[in-house]
């Protein structure tokens, strides 16, 4: 019997032949240098087709060749390609040696396997928990950081100016640099810090003991925020945390976690950094418009740790006035394995427009002396920053023989010129207007004036307002200081003043007494307001023009209060307080039962003991030269504020007994690429009798600015609750979404959302204790409203960076859309310098 083969089947087995019956070859090999060395990453292919592999990192490959081919050829960057005949066995075995040799870069040849710089990067994300410091108990080191600040492409209009002339004269007769145009690198402002840091990683704990310090130039005043903050503490870079806080933003590290979504990397070469053998990449970001960076980093063959980064910012970054940002390191081995920096080199260029004048930073920190696994115990780290009572009497010829690297010639010369021109009359006098513009004050030896934004001001009741005040600073009394005022209203006819006294008994726990004493206006829908009052322009703002509606009283106030960091994060404050209020509204409360005919009054006073516990993990306080202390770094978590009131009645003449409790919540919340939500949560109650203004008063904002701390579609005194909570959230969204709309992301605007949220009531005996009119004229009084069972709710969307400053608000008010003068959508604006 004959076996026939159909036809169609017969077509088949001719079209599918050559595929079917070709020949496979298996090939397996290891590349190798001259000397006998792996080539980690090298190629293998056969020319002129797609079919090849790349060899691992002990410069060994397998591949299986399909088709016919007489030579596989093996290339590497900075070794001559060398190619080798293949037989018809089925399996062969091909060792290549490479000698060294140019590459042209003209060439590019892609393939269809993956990238070798792929292979890296997975190694050191594989490698990152032996690498990364903070695998380490504990780790201390000395440090030098070094900072300057100059002026760059200075126009001839304004180098003709007295002030940059005098400084030109200076520099250009000492030979400092010029600018690629030809004008004049101005210094400003330089410093020096020498100091020891320590640091705990489980729990997180910092410490920094700043020994010595040095200014040049338009220095800030000694003591000040600014003047501490320049040590080591604040310069944390680690490029192994996925985030890189700059300038208030978040770049991604281009060995984050998710290095794949955001950066393209290239093997370029390997080569010796100092005594490691390294691989060479060049990375960059796979949108330019992405907070990334571009450059190289260098990262071990044998730990793949980190080992150089040379990187900078992309000037199509999402970014405001920035012209350049660039980031150097160099990082070394420990004796326990992780790796710490000791050097970094950052540079920041800040243009607010182009082609005008610039501002150039310049910080180099220096790292030595490191010991690791030495761990201390958590109280030594309580207090995060202590400047040595000596660290500004700094000896001639300290910093020369006590810095770890040498100064360049333009470095040293940059000294001289800023030590000259401190001394010149215009220097002196632009450093003591930008004193006054930064603090406010106006600084006459041991006395400041001010503040300057409160000494004119006009409202409606008391007509032209002028006031004089001073504070005393840190030359009169490093431990006491004095904050007296006077007002007077020229249409009321009252004197206003104040008093606030406060000692500081111990500066490591933080122990502090505070007295004051004021008589003075103020307004029933900014009591209880106090987070939403602590912008100076704000509340400046708020008691200008007509205040009528925000119920106006004279208020006389005295309290003593005594806190202290009980331990790191926790702080604890006592007060007693004793408030005397005298409305300039009509106004009445039952003293007695709540009904009609009972004896009503309008005046009212209040003694209150008021407990306070306030907690912020991982907070760093830093004292100012005023002795106040200002959170600088970022707040990883929720910051708890706890206040409890208590009213004593009959004691200093108080009129009620009442209970407060609230709850203050804030955070800001770090989301990557979709950037950053910030949320508050304010819950109070207050179960007790008392007048409406003992209660809250939810703060509304009338103007037609936004104000994050307000319900902007509220009016003011819209609402008033002795129980209550209310959440407010933002989103800044960055340029996650704007960045690749074409039409939009060369505007580099940036978009927002926010929602404010308010639940609250009040009980029927605070209703009842306000009369509805007055029991002798009859006439109706001015009463208040609360919320029902329906939540107040607005929402809002906007853009900011318009112009690079401007952000508007489109608001929509979601319920109590009926009521009486009720805005159901607005648009607001606010101005906002951020990078």
């Amino acid at each position: 019997m004959r076996f026939v083969i159909p036809p169609v089947l017969l077509l088949l087995l001719l079209l599918m032949g050559p595929a079917c019956w070709a020949q496979r070859i298996s090939f397996s090999g290891r590349i190798t240098e001259t000397s006998g060395q792996p080539v980690p990453f090298a190629s293998v292919f056969v020319r002129g087709t797609s079919q090849g592999a790349t060899a691992d990192e002990n410069g060994r490959y397998q591949f299986t060749l399909t088709g016919a081919a007489d030579t596989l050829t093996a290339s590497a960057i900075g070794f001559a390609p060398v190619g080798k005949a293949i037989t018809s066995a089925a399996r062969q075995t091909l060792n290549f040696v490479l000698g060294s040799g140019s590459v042209s870069l003209g060439e590019v040849v892609v393939r269809p396997y993956e990238n070798p710089a792929y292979r890296i990067m997975r190694r050191v994300d594989a490698n990152r928990r032996r690498n990364q410091k903070t695998e380490l108990t504990a780790y201390d080191y000395d440090s030098y950081a070094r900072n300057e600040l100059l002026i760059n492409n200075l126009p001839d209009q304004l180098s003709r100016r007295k002030l940059l002339r005098q400084i030109t004269a200076v520099a250009d007769t000492l030979g400092l640099e010029r600018d690629a145009n030809g004008r004049p690198v101005v210094p400003i402002f330089a410093s020096e810090v020498l100091s020891h840091y320590y640091q705990n990683n489980n729990p997180l704990r910092q410490r920094e003991e700043v020994s010595k310090t040095q200014m040049h130039g338009a220095a800030p005043r000694e003591g000040s925020v600014v003047s501490q903050i320049m040590g080591s503490s604040f310069q944390d870079w680690d490029f192994y945390r996925n985030w890189i806080r700059i300038v208030g933003k978040d770049f991604i590290s281009p060995i984050a976690e998710g290095w794949k979504f955001s950066y393209e990397y290239e093997l370029q070469d390997s080569l010796m950094v100092g005594d490691d053998y390294c691989y060479q990449l060049k990375v960059t970001p796979r949108r330019p418009q992405d907070l990334a960076f571009k450059g190289t980093i260098w990262i071990t063959t044998d730990t793949y740790a980190l080992r150089k980064l040379d990187v900078e910012v992309s000037t199509q970054a999402n970014l405001n006035f920035i012209e350049q940002i660039a980031v150097r390191q160099e990082l070394a081995p420990t004796e326990a394995g992780p790796w710490l920096p000791t050097v970094t080199r950052f540079v920041i260029g800040i243009r607010p427009t182009k082609g005008s004048t610039g501002v150039l930073a310049r910080i180099s920190t220096v790292y030595s002396n490191f010991q690791v696994n030495q761990a201390r115990p958590l109280a030594f780290y309580d207090k995060p920053l202590e400047v040595a009572a000596d660290a500004y009497d700094v000896p001639p010829g300290y910093f020369a023989a006590n810095r770890p690297d040498s100064l360049s010639r333009q470095e040293q010369l940059t000294l001289v010129v800023l030590d000259t021109v401190r001394q010149l009359p215009a220097v002196r006098s632009v450093m003591e207007l930008a004193d006054i513009v930064v603090n406010g004050y106006y600084p006459l030896g041991k006395v400041d004036l001010g503040p300057i934004l409160a000494t004119v001001g006009y409202n409606n009741i008391e007509g032209l307002r002028l006031r004089l005040g001073f504070r005393t600073s840190t030359e009169w009394s490093r431990d006491w200081q004095l904050r007296p005022y006077l007002a007077y209203g020229t249409q009321d006819g009252r004197f206003k003043y104040g008093l606030r006294a406060q000692r500081i008994i111990d500066r490591r726990h933080w122990t502090v007494a505070n007295f004051e004493h004021r008589h003075d206006i103020d307004q029933v829908a900014l009591l209880d307001n106090d987070y939403a009052l602590e912008n100076p322009l704000f509340e400046a703002a708020a008691r200008l023009g007509d205040i009528s509606n925000s119920r106006p009283l004279l208020r006389d106030l005295t309290s003593v209060s005594v806190q202290s960091d009980l331990f790191r994060g926790f702080t604890q404050r006592v007060m007693l307080r004793r408030q005397q209020f005298q409305p300039l509204y009509p106004f009445l409360y039952y003293t007695q039962e709540a009904r009609p005919g009972s004896p009503t009054t309008s005046d009212f006073t209040l003694s209150e003991v008021i407990l306070e516990s306030r907690y912020a993990r991982d907070e760093v306080l830093v004292a100012n030269n005023q002795n106040r202390r200002t959170a600088v770094g970022l707040k990883r978590w929720p910051v708890f504020t706890v206040r409890y009131t208590l009213g004593l009645n009959n004691l200093l003449g108080s009129d009620f007994r009442y209970q407060k409790f609230n709850l203050l919540i804030d955070h800001s919340l770090r989301l990557g690429q979709l950037g950053r939500t910030t949320y508050r949560i304010d819950a109070g109650y207050v179960p007790s009798t008392v007048p409406y203004p003992v209660l809250k008063s939810h703060l509304g904002n009338q103007s037609p600015f936004y104000n994050p701390g307000a319900f902007n579609l509220m009016r003011f005194f819209e609402f008033v609750s002795d129980r209550y909570a209310a959440v407010q959230v933002e989103h800044e969204f960055g340029g996650f979404l704007t960045n690749s709309v074409p039409a939009i992301k060369q505007l580099n605007w940036r978009l927002v959302a926010t929602t404010n949220l308010l639940w609250g009531s009040v009980s029927e005996a605070n209703r009842n204790i306000i009369p509805t009119n007055d029991p002798v004229t009859g006439e109706p009084l001015p009463t208040f409203q609360s919320l029902g069972r329906l939540p107040y709710a607005e929402v809002g969307y906007g853009i900011e960076n318009i112009f690079k400053i401007v952000r508007v608000d489109f608001l929509h008010r979601l319920t109590y859309r009926n009521r009486p003068d009720a805005r159901t959508f607005g648009v607001k604006l606010s101005l906002k310098f951020s990078l």
